[in-house]
């Protein structure tokens, strides 16, 4: 079907130089669509030739309106938005202090917030529709042990996408999630190694019986941006595997 296609579109993918991020990048140009990848740092080796690469850190507050403003006026086409970029700092509860929740909540929240309000004026100010797509977690839906910021971040997120989903939908910009369950990234891979048997016991959990893949993001990211799913706004679409989906993973 061509309505799963992107040909013509142009994206923006914040943090997408690695995990995730960089595969729904690379998902959405094997879609057809023109990808702009983003980092925190200068660009790393690997990238497609010839693709754009804008640089920024998002903790600043204005940091995410000038990367709009930036990759506006590197591609005037942009239409869609993936709000990736986001990490993980938690200590325990007891010994959270005030600098690492602010830390968690501005990367995680308040830069996707900020991101997605200059994507839209700048799509209204052009008169043309879009789509967003952000990058939340099963964290946001179940909680994890040593991760209160985290999934309080998360779970902002859930909910920012339902609100902005309600909030732009006048303006014919939809707004929807991905969820990703356990999946192997940089961040994860040091927390499935660190303790023998853990890694078993989370396949035994999740209901395919394997650690996701970031690969296995990018397709629900297209769909999402893609007009096979004109008539869906406000949605998280988990992808975890079945982790979620029951109470108790195989004996």
């Amino acid at each position: 079907m061509k309505a799963f296609s992107l040909a013509g579109n142009t994206a923006l993918v914040t943090g997408s130089t690695q995990g995730i991020g960089l595969a729904i990048a690379q998902g959405l140009r094997e879609s057809g669509a023109e990808v702009i990848f983003h980092g925190n740092t200068t660009r790393p080796a690997g990238l497609p030739a010839g693709s754009t690469f804008l640089p920024g850190d998002l903790l600043g507050a204005d940091a995410p309106a000038a990367l709009i403003a930036a990759t506006f006026q590197a591609k005037p086409g942009l239409d869609l938005l993936v709000c990736n970029a986001g990490s993980f700092f938690d200590v325990p509860f007891l010994e959270m202090d005030l600098a690492t929740w602010d830390r968690t909540m501005n990367l995680n929240a308040r830069a996707t917030y900020f991101a997605v309000q200059a994507f839209a004026r700048g799509l209204i100010e052009r008169r043309r529709p879009g789509a967003v797509v952000i990058i939340s977690s099963t964290n946001g839906l179940q909680s994890e042990e040593d991760a209160t910021a985290y999934d309080s971040s998360k779970g902002a997120l859930v909910m920012m996408t339902r609100t902005l989903a309600q909030a732009l939908a006048p303006h014919h910009i939809r707004v929807n999630s991905v969820a990703p369950g356990l999946i192997r990234t940089p961040l994860t891979t040091a927390l499935l190694d660190k303790q023998e048997g853990k890694r078993q016991h989370y396949e035994k959990k999740i209901w395919l019986g394997r650690i996701g893949a970031p690969e296995d993001c990018a397709g629900a990211a297209a769909f999402l941006l893609s007009s096979a799913s004109a008539y869906i706004t406000g949605q998280v679409l988990v992808v975890d595997g079945g982790l979620t989906a029951g109470q108790i993973g195989r004996m």
